[in-house]
């Protein structure tokens, strides 16, 4: 509550310099909220963000497809890696909690920027980089997970196996355009994966990725053989073709 007064007020404009400039709320932040280490079990809000106790943790040094951003897979099927991400996230950090971030900074967006493991000592922004989940982002990390990423690139994971573009580029560019970076609306299943195994009326087997026309009204039912799926390879593989809208 205290954090989105802040923010409220920033965004009003209550934060400015004598010149009539606005000032950043880092430092305000920094001063009411501190800076303590966070610990506690993560809700995951997309491929590099998190939310402990209410606070959003953006992890340091990485960037990760945004949730709405679309990548080219290695036959060139076009799949939400962004969504992908944070799915993969999500069973990541189900598997050893709770996680635990140091303090670097406050971004402008009153986000807590820390450096994060799991509960068994497992860097969770070396683990996405070298998964092919997210890139290293010199501008933050001084390279700190280039290694991590020659590793991922080489070994075509992830984003790697396919062709995509630059997360900071696909933002600016779609900001640019006018138009929005949210994520669609889609709930993860509870094994973290988001794709939909959907069996037809007529008995086909189809899979709806999170952003397609029929993503959101489509149930599944695991008791009539129907599933969830981790990603489009898998999906293909167990027999289920890309509903074609």
């Amino acid at each position: 509550m205290l954090l989105a007064l802040v923010v409220a007020l920033g965004t009003a404009g209550y934060f400015v310099s004598d010149g009539g400039r606005p000032l950043s709320l880092a430092p305000v932040l920094g001063s009411i909220l501190g800076t303590d280490p966070i610990s506690g079990i993560a809700s995951v809000i997309d491929g590099d963000t998190i939310e402990i106790h209410g606070q959003r943790v953006r992890f340091n040094g990485i960037d990760a497809p945004e949730s709405a951003q679309p990548c080219d897979d290695a036959k060139g099927f076009r799949y939400q890696c962004g969504a992908t991400a944070a799915a993969a996230l999500d069973k990541f950090l189900a598997a050893s909690r709770p996680v635990h971030c140091e303090f670097v900074s406050w971004d402008r967006y009153g986000r807590y920027v820390g450096i994060c493991a799991r509960a068994d000592g497992t860097s969770v922004e070396s683990w996405l980089v070298e998964n092919g989940y997210a890139l290293d982002w010199p501008k933050y990390s001084n390279g700190t997970y280039a290694d991590k990423q020659a590793l991922a690139k080489a070994a075509k994971r992830g984003i790697w196996s396919g062709s995509f573009q630059v997360p900071s580029d696909w933002r600016a560019q779609r900001r640019d355009n006018g138009q929005s970076t949210a994520a669609p609306l889609f709930a993860l299943s509870k094994s973290g994966c988001t794709i939909k195994g959907n069996i037809s009326a007529e008995g086909e087997r189809i899979y709806h990725m999170p952003g397609q026309k029929f993503y959101d009204v489509t149930r599944i039912s695991e008791s009539k053989g129907e599933k969830w799926f981790c990603s489009e390879a898998e999906a293909r593989s167990a027999g289920w073709r890309r509903s074609k809208r």
